[in-house]
């Protein structure tokens, strides 16, 4: 009947995959009883017959419904849960690589079991990958009972885990991890040198769980792997006082000019100096000795200083204190806007959390330098297939297809669901609203009925905590501060009278059942027996009907979200599984959201009906407003992630190529024909510069050429003498002759060790120069992209200069790599296999071990790469460096007129 109901809600698209889907699931009824009169081991040897079918040509599709009924009787059978009609549903869709969207509480975490156990059985290794450690720790365990009874092994990826232990996690038929571990492994086993020290065995098929907070919230930060770099602890503690002297002002849109020494725009997120703010900053850094009394901040050489005062302002005037972090132990920790929950171990990106810890005067971490990163549309999209579940996806269903080419699929709920959701209302201010909240509380306990409450923040949480206490209510807050105590809060928030504040967190991975958690209840039984068993679960069954008695969980929201899918997950706690529930959100003006997008005339219509603090309203035209608000800042960032995605897409196809040739090089034995092919070129290069193509022997620099080659390889060679001896030893064969010459002498030298000492460290050599070499490419790659929105105010598109310039870096990291390669080879200094392996040690010695993994914010990114040509005219006229001579690359002759190249010539000086 569910089914047939939501058929007609949803469009023809969807009903035509829910009806195809219905077929099998009607096979798979068929099955049912004839597979539960089998024996365990009758159940458990259909394993291996699956496997023996597919190794003789049938494919997954064949054996989906033999298989999916083997899934849901060893469910019932390890469990004692049995899949519903439409948990198959949900199965098939996402062995399709599609995402079903699926109301909370519809069992996803067992849905999932279905396309984990069927694609697991081509032994290619199978991700289950979900938000959390905890999370992906107890899905392993849990699940992992399945998948062991039917004769599957099961492994979990944590942070913290040693090599080894990742190694066999990945070996497994099926792997549970967190996205961020995923992602951090393939960047770590695209930074090994050995394969041994290699942990994944590639993407072939993952499951996401809480797809949308994956792919869609999360996707606009890289992940990012970094090594210590300078320490700018002091300059970060020079500069955070200064801010304190600026003078907010305001910006006249008509005349385009601004008063104050900055403006803040809340929308973008960012701080802007005004003239006015430029002067007294250049004047305060004087004073301070970070630029010369003549010198200017848009110098060349202080357009780091930038980057610094830009870090201070924002970390000072836009990220507050226990709303987007917190401070514990000395440390500045994140808070996740959308969970709510502690991001520890992230760092915001381009100076901005050492900027907030120095204004909150906590130890400035060091910075770091970039080794290696990954946006997660970008990691995901390499696997063969993909598919994810979530209870909100349909709102970003249009992204997920362009994005990932996943199609989204409602799937309808196994009960039909009796919650009421309420008019939001609306108040003047925040006074009333909380004192509202805190009487609506206040009504609904006195029934004895169990409340969330949900708030966008920390500080939020604590006000209405305080506010609650102050009342005498009794309460529970579970927010970033009490995670630990997540799992006890979270068992005991549907109990009778329960009232349960919490932020964002609760909206993920947590289940309140109506009248406590009943297994975590069994478990914690001392000495228990049957007769202590089934008296628990009569007191649950008692308070569990007596909480549907008076009306479910209720839910109140305390202000609305950005994102309309955080709104539904608040929601989503309540009702679950066709159980009664009832939420409402309770708004004012001053709230954030409507503060920055929702339109005044909803204030002005309030003080016109002469409207007092404790009175709220619902008006169809306030809904209407939040509507449009929220959409607004979807699109926002929306738009954001495609603008990350379109720049990042470019260092992606140069990372595929390097990857590749890591992984080639990694696995080969012998790279002597490699070294050979780059020695080759390299003598041509270095000869170009003295011996240009098709020129007169009397434009030769031969001395020059000699003392380069002496130089560059070590060779000496008698150049000179060989063209004295020899008329006829023209351009081609000169060349010839060269690489002939050094590659003997490089042979005898390496005669001194074994073939395999010489292919072993000529692979490493080469893999660390790629390596170092990649490092300082990605440095290049984000300074360019920091910047690149200037060429806005030339009239270029900055995406087309990005995409034009990154292939020029790229082309001369290859020659860089080369080069370098090429050059320690031959410079190094080998009388036996002791120097080799002397070498080998000191470069080891000299690897970053202090690698971190980070997420850091995007919002540097995502600022850097947006176009603001219609920002100050008066920036363009004082701001903007305009470049008198075009840029000289540094493969180009160089522009003093030597004969050489750039980069060999005063290219070095720079």
């Amino acid at each position: 009947m569910a089914l047939n109901i939501f058929k007609k809600l949803f469009g023809s698209r969807n009903e035509r995959i829910l009806k195809r889907y219905q077929k099998n699931v009607q096979k798979i009824n068929e099955l049912e009883a004839s597979f539960a009169e089998l024996s365990d081991e009758q159940i458990q040897i259909k394993t291996e017959e699956f496997k023996a079918a597919l190794a003789n040509g049938s494919s997954l599709d064949d054996i989906l419904p033999e298989a999916f009924a083997v899934v849901r009787e060893a469910g019932k059978r390890v469990f004692g849960m049995r899949h519903y009609d439409v948990q198959l549903i949900g199965g098939m869709a996402l062995h399709d690589g599609k995402i079903p969207e699926m109301r909370t509480g519809e069992g996803k975490t067992l849905v999932a079991t279905l396309p984990v156990y069927l694609n697991a059985l081509l032994g290619k290794g199978v991700h289950v990958i979900t938000v959390n450690d905890y999370l992906a720790k107890r899905d392993a365990e849990w699940m992992g009972q399945l998948f062991e009874f039917l004769g599957l092994s099961t492994g979990v990826i944590l942070s913290g885990q040693s090599q080894q232990e990742k190694q066999l996690a990945y070996a497994m038929d099926i792997t549970y991890g967190t996205n961020n571990e995923f992602g951090f492994d393939y960047l770590r086993d695209n930074m090994a040198i050995f394969s041994s020290e290699k942990v994944m065995r590639g993407q072939h098929f993952a499951v996401v769980d809480e797809v949308d907070s994956i792919l869609i919230d999360e996707a606009r930060t890289p992940l990012i792997i970094s090594g210590p770099a300078e320490d700018k602890s002091e300059l970060y503690r020079t500069i955070n006082p200064l801010i304190k002297e600026l003078e907010q002002g305001e910006e006249d849109l008509e005349t385009k000019t601004s008063t104050g020494d900055f403006t803040i725009d809340e929308k973008a997120k960012q701080v802007y100096l005004t003239d006015q703010g430029h002067e007294k900053v250049e004047q305060m850094l004087t004073e301070v000795g970070l630029i010369g009394e003549d010198e200017s901040l848009y110098d060349a050489t202080h357009i780091g200083l930038m980057i610094h005062i830009n870090a201070a302002l924002r970390a000072n005037l836009l990220f507050e204190k226990d709303r987007d972090y917190i401070v514990q132990e000395n440390q500045v920790i994140i808070i996740d806007e959308f969970t709510g929950r502690k991001m520890e171990g992230r760092r915001w990106g381009d100076g901005l959390h050492q900027a907030v810890e120095a204004k909150e005067d906590v130890k400035i971490q060091q910075e770091s330098q970039t080794f290696a990163s990954i946006t997660f549309q970008n990691y995901f999209r390499q696997y063969e297939k993909l598919s994810g579940m979530t209870g909100t996806a349909d709102t970003e269903a249009g992204e997920f297809l362009s994005t990932y080419k996943l199609e989204v699929v409602v799937v309808p709920p196994n009960k039909l669901p009796m919650r009421q959701d309420l008019p939001d209302l609306i108040f003047l201010d925040m006074e009333g609203k909380f004192a509202a909240i805190v009487e609506d509380i206040r009504e609904t306990q006195k029934r004895q009925q169990p409340v969330l409450v949900g708030t966008a923040s920390i500080e939020m949480s604590e006000l209405l905590s305080r506010l609650l206490t102050k009342e005498g209510i009794k309460h529970s807050v579970l927010n970033a501060k009490q995670h630990e105590k997540e799992a006890t809060i979270i068992a005991m928030a549907g109990m009778p009278g329960a009232v349960t504040i919490a932020t964002n967190m609760a909206g993920r991975g947590t289940d309140i059942v109506l009248g406590g958690n009943l297994e975590l209840e069994i478990q914690n039984l001392e000495n228990s027996t049957p007769e202590k068993i089934e008296k628990v679960k009569a007191e649950w069954q008692e308070r569990h009907n007596f909480i549907l008695s008076v009306g479910g969980l209720k839910v109140i929201g305390s202000e609305r979200h950005e994102s309309r899918r955080i709104d539904n997950q608040l929601r989503g706690r309540s009702g679950r599984q066709g159980d009664v529930g009832v939420t409402r959100f309770y708004l004012s003006l001053d709230d954030d959201l409507m503060r920055r997008f929702a339109s005044d005339k909803v204030k002005s219509m309030m003080k016109r009906l002469g409207m007092k603090s404790d009175e709220a309203i619902e008006h169809k035209m306030v809904t209407k407003s939040i509507e449009r608000a929220q959409k607004q800042v979807e699109r926002m960032h929306q738009d954001e992630r495609a603008n990350l995605l379109k720049f990042d897409d470019i260092s992606n196809e140069q990372r595929k190529v390097v990857y590749a040739q890591r992984n080639e090089l990694m696995e080969s034995d012998d790279v002597t024909e490699t070294i050979d092919s780059l020695r080759e070129e390299v003598i041509n290069g270095i000869t170009d510069m003295y011996i240009p193509r098709g020129s007169l022997e009397e434009q030769w620099d031969v001395p020059g050429l000699e003392k380069a080659l002496h130089e560059e390889l070590g060779a000496q060679l008698p150049i000179q003498s060989w063209l004295d001896e020899d008329k006829n030893l023209y351009e081609e064969k000169l060349r010839e002759k060269l690489v002939e010459e050094i590659s003997q002498q490089y042979q005898t030298k390496m005669s001194v060790v074994d073939p395999t000492t010489r292919h072993h460290f000529e692979k490493e050599v080469l893999l660390r120069t790629i390596d170092k070499q990649w490092r300082e490419h990605l440095a290049e790659m984000d300074y360019l992209r920091r910047g690149i929105h200037l060429r806005g105010y030339a009239q270029k598109d900055p995406f087309q200069e990005y995409r034009r310039e990154s292939g020029d870096l790229f082309r001369t990291f290859l020659d860089e790599v080369m080069h370098e390669t090429v050059k320690v080879l031959s410079l190094v200094q080998i009388e036996g296999s002791q120097d080799v392996q002397d070498y080998e040690e000191q470069q080891v010695a000299e690897r970053p071990t202090q690698l971190e993994a980070t997420h850091p914010s995007a919002q540097g990114i995502a600022d850097a790469m947006a176009t603001e040509s219609d920002r100050h005219e008066e920036d363009e006229q004082e701001g903007t460096y305009r470049r008198e001579m075009p840029k000289v690359g540094r493969n180009d002759p160089c522009p003093c007129g030597s004969g050489k190249k750039y980069k060999q010539c005063c290219g070095k000086l720079s």
